[in-house]
């Protein structure tokens, strides 16, 4: 189990100093799953704000990622409004997640390139089709566990580190590209592209390290606002956007050009596509559960019927595929999304822009380049994730993602999959193994029977929604090399930034908590958060410790003692001395927060 558990402070009760607390707005769960919430005027207003932010977020990203897709950007935005739509639909009935927002693929994006110059923009709309049906297989037999058994989550992050080089390399030339072009490395329309490109990235990585945790669609916002502002007093390169009908049409394909093994060819393709699809989805689904406002779970396989739902309508304009997109995912729940009917204003804000395409000429290159520049990279960092893992994974992700950028995404996962495979038929060769008994443990990773990783000690128990392995006991968190001190002061380091995930990671799933200003007792991650949230809402929000003992009982810790928390109201500086009581739990996996009890002391 993992130590690094959701740690919330106090919640504010109604006063001056302290928002009064919001109302659950959902039912209560049944069987494990969350219903859908009502839909009620408080849960609009927040999706409509969440929504209309997200959506201006989603409106660069989007025409971005056509721009290395080789789509028409309203073929592009026609595609999320469209899944947008079908989103909102299917959530109804099967909710797959809460919050999530889909869009087009960046990890695709070259994939889609390459089909573009391969089989022709005349028949994509067929290859999107059989991207849904493939899909539409995995929905129905529930082939995602075994997908994700067959290709290891590394190889993975690592094909998606290579797909971040392309799109990085590919709009790097825009950030020092001049107008009308021709123009030497030190003239002077370079020099103002070059200098307006570095002062948008420096400005968006310093807004998006102060709002990433509670406004992430900010930095995007400002850095299109300010791009624009910047191209309406000097001149630089500006989007081109080449006039596109839409229409409905049914996706055949061109059959006096494609040949019989240009078909297979097609299919293939259809294969990475829907492969690559489902694996990001389900990944996607387990990072947004995360997310949820109200800890609601999330099933992957009903964002699945969502997804190829939403490619096979796609493919009858001609649309490109779409998933949940993490990054717009973040963006909607921190601005206080609380269902999907929030995905139905992110896709008013693009119709908006469909409707008016004339507003895209209006946004500067660069500051498209800077934000594809830095989806690319996030896109590579994924590879920190796993230097987690060992050496061995480490340098085969590398090596895939090297292969892919050199080669393409489906030769360089072809050829890392059959290196993984050989290295591992080897080391088992080299441990005398017999060739019968290696070909057993590879079928028992696609049995229903005990796992061969299992032992006496360990337990292996496989996900029923993604198919993936639960290990008990074993996945260690950073705090269990950490002693007590350490792991308090990373909950004091979390409030004082307005950490929300950090400060609720650290308090067990069923912790308690009554909170300094709080009128009742918190229980569960929810409750705590919700009381973290309201907290957070007052103005230079810090706590300072100034004294406490710790008593070890077992495994189980008693922290007492008394700290400070400071804040501003109305501009004057209040300060709030308090007692605390933390009870704190040690495992193999690290700390956690049973119990917190804090109170101001008596006048």
């Amino acid at each position: 189990m993992s130590t690094a558990r959701s740690l919330s402070a106090p919640a504010p009760s109604p006063s001056p100093a302290a928002p009064r607390p919001r109302r659950q707005t959902t039912l209560p769960a049944e069987g494990g799953h969350a219903r859908p919430p009502r839909f009620t005027l408080d849960t609009l207003r927040r999706d409509a704000l969440a929504g209309v932010v997200t959506g201006l977020m989603a409106v660069p990203l989007t025409v971005g990622i056509c721009v290395m897709s080789d789509f028409p950007i309203q073929v592009g935005l026609l595609t999320v409004v469209a899944a947008c739509a079908v989103s909102f639909a299917v959530y109804l009935v099967r909710p797959g997640n809460h919050v999530g927002v889909p869009g087009v693929a960046a990890g695709l994006a070259p994939v889609l390139a390459m089909g573009v110059h391969t089989f022709g923009m005349e028949n994509m709309p067929w290859l999107i089709f059989l991207t849904a049906v493939l899909q539409m297989i995995v929905w129905r037999y529930r082939l995602e566990r075994y997908i994700l058994l067959a290709v290891p989550k590394f190889l993975i992050e690592g094909l998606l580190a290579g797909v971040g080089l392309k799109i990085a390399m590919k709009f790097l030339p825009h950030t020092y590209a001049a107008a009308g072009g021709g123009e030497g490395l030190s003239g002077a329309g370079r020099l103002t592209v070059v200098a307006a490109s570095v002062a948008s990235l420096g400005a968006f990585l310093w807004l998006y390290r102060r709002f990433r945790d509670t406004s992430p669609g900010v930095p995007y916002i400002a850095v299109i606002a300010g791009g624009a502002w910047f191209a309406a007093h000097a001149e630089v390169p500006m989007l081109h956007l080449e006039p596109v009908p839409l229409r409905l049409a049914w996706p055949l394909p061109d059959l006096a050009r494609i040949t019989p093994a240009m078909h297979v060819q097609m299919v293939l393709y259809a294969a990475m596509l829907a492969l690559i699809d489902v694996i990001e989805q389900v990944m996607s689904n387990a990072a947004i559960e995360k997310l949820d406002p109200l800890g609601r779970k999330a099933d992957s396989n009903n964002s699945l019927l969502v997804m190829w739902l939403a490619n096979g309508l796609s493919s009858l304009f001609g649309g490109m595929t779409n998933l949940d997109g993490l990054a717009k995912s973040q963006t909607n729940r921190m601005a206080g999304a609380v269902t999907k009917m929030s995905v139905l204003f992110v896709a008013a804000v693009l119709a908006v822009v469909l409707a008016f395409p004339w507003l895209l000429t209006r946004l500067p290159e660069f500051s498209l380049a800077v934000l594809m520049i830095f989806t690319g990279w996030k896109m590579i960092a994924g590879l920190f994730h796993v230097a987690e893992h060992g050496r061995y994974e480490l340098g085969l992700a590398l090596f895939c993602g090297a292969l892919v950028f050199r080669m393409g995404i489906f030769e360089g996962l072809l050829l890392c999959l059959a290196l993984h495979s050989f290295i591992a038929y080897v080391v088992f060769r080299h441990e005398h193994m017999p060739r019968l008994e290696i070909l057993a443990r590879v079928l028992r990773l696609f049995s229903d029977g005990p796992h061969p990783h299992a032992t006496a000690t360990m337990e292996v128990t496989r996900d029923e929604v993604s198919g993936g392995l639960r290990y008990g006991s074993v996945a260690r968190s950073v705090t269990a090399s950490k002693d007590l001190d350490a792991f308090i002061d990373d909950w004091a380091h979390g409030i004082n930034r307005r950490n929300l995930l950090s400060v609720v990671s650290t308090y067990d799933p069923a912790g308690l908590l009554w909170g300094t200003f709080a009128k009742e007792l918190r229980a569960g991650h929810p409750q705590i958060k919700r009381y973290f949230e309201h907290l957070f809402e007052l103005d230079r929000l810090a706590v300072t410790f100034e004294s406490g003992e710790t008593r070890q009982y077992g495994d189980v810790y008693i922290r007492s003692g008394a700290y400070r928390f400071t804040f501003e109201r109305r501009g004057a500086p209040v300060a709030v001395p308090a007692r605390y009581s933390f009870v704190c739990k040690r495992e193999r996996t690290g700390w956690f927060i049973l119990e917190h009890h804090s109170s101001e002391f008596p006048a």
